[in-house]
């Protein structure tokens, strides 16, 4: 069943009101008619099956019935990804969001080769939105992730008080043989809890930027003794998450 995310006031004494792209995709492209149903979520992470009527170019939908189950991870987890090249961002931000990140942070770091158009960052920040609503929606989230604006290195290492666990992958504690790290630190973590992780873009994490991430309280971890891809990295550590956690 098709899936929207709504703000708290569009849902009013029972009746919802979905507009704009929303009520565009129900009425076009998924070319559905009135009393067909959909599930919407609003901004507390309830859910509802909602059966459609029309409003001129709105859709108009009733609360038929509340959905109980819970599918978000138990621990907040923020993805803060190092600028990689071409649109590997945007495949971090899809599969980051279907395995159940909460919020992405991208990072302008030493060894970023993209050079980020800071004119172009309004668009680009509406297209990152959008490439998580779909994930969500796909997903069946009952949570809209959030996709920061870019940040300097600097900046990151100021968010660290917002969390209760920072860690960030290095693949060089792999090669001497520390393994563990990732296992020990999600030991410490417990439900309701938030956890901030840093990927290095394509040439990895700096000696200098490493030095001051160990400074500030961020953790090193090495995922496995093989070498992964930038994307791949965020994907690996919301696995292991999930299997801490909920498997």
């Amino acid at each position: 069943m098709q899936r929207y995310f709504l703000k708290n006031d569009q849902i009013q004494s029972g009746v919802v009101r979905l507009t704009e792209d929303d009520a565009h995709h129900i009425i076009r492209v998924m070319r559905m008619k009135v009393g067909d149903e959909v599930i919407v979520c609003d901004e507390n992470k309830t859910s509802f099956i909602v059966e459609i009527s029309f409003e001129n170019n709105d859709v108009l939908a009733t609360i038929k019935s509340l959905i109980k189950y819970e599918v978000e991870l138990p621990v907040s987890v923020t993805i803060a990804q190092g600028l990689p090249k071409g649109d590997k961002f945007e495949w971090v931000l899809q599969k980051g969001t279907e395995c159940g990140a909460t919020h992405f942070i991208p990072v302008k770091m030493d060894r970023s080769v993209v050079k980020f158009d800071v004119k172009k960052e309004i668009k680009k920040l509406e297209r990152w939105s959008k490439i998580v609503k779909e994930a969500a929606e796909q997903a069946h989230r009952q949570v809209l992730p959030t996709v920061h604006s870019v940040v300097s290195f600097k900046d990151l290492l100021k968010l660290r008080e917002m969390y209760d666990v920072c860690l960030f992958a290095y693949e060089e504690t792999a090669k001497i043989g520390e393994m563990a790290q990732l296992k020990e630190a999600l030991k410490k973590v417990f439900p309701g809890s938030s956890i901030l992780v840093l990927v290095g873009p394509e040439g990895g994490i700096s000696d200098s930027e490493k030095n001051l991430l160990v400074e500030n309280g961020f953790l090193p971890c090495a995922l496995g003794p093989r070498i992964l891809r930038t994307e791949t990295a965020p994907i690996y550590i919301l696995s292991a998450i999930s299997y801490e956690f909920e498997l």
